[in-house]
């Protein structure tokens, strides 16, 4: 195996363990039947979801997933092509 397979993988185990991590820390968004119904209602807290740790979170999950997808996706151009 070469250099670059190996960097390749140690990136794709890294970033979804990373992955799932971040989504085991993350809150569950359920309202329940209530929260159906009724709607959600809008609090100062909802407003300002921007700042909070959730929505850091929230982002991190996006770029590291990108992040994967983009180098599995490389990964899977590569190797067909490279004997």
């Amino acid at each position: 195996m070469e250099w670059y397979q190996y960097l390749i993988g140690a990136v794709l185990i890294l970033s979804s363990i990373v992955i799932v991590v971040v989504v085991m820390l993350q809150q569950s968004q359920q309202q329940g039947l209530s929260g159906a119904i009724a709607g959600g209602s809008d609090t100062f807290f909802d407003k300002n979801k921007g700042r909070t740790i959730e929505s850091k979170l929230a982002k991190i999950t996006k770029i590291v997933a990108a992040v994967f997808f983009v180098v599995a996706l490389g990964a899977s151009i590569l190797f067909a092509f490279v004997k």
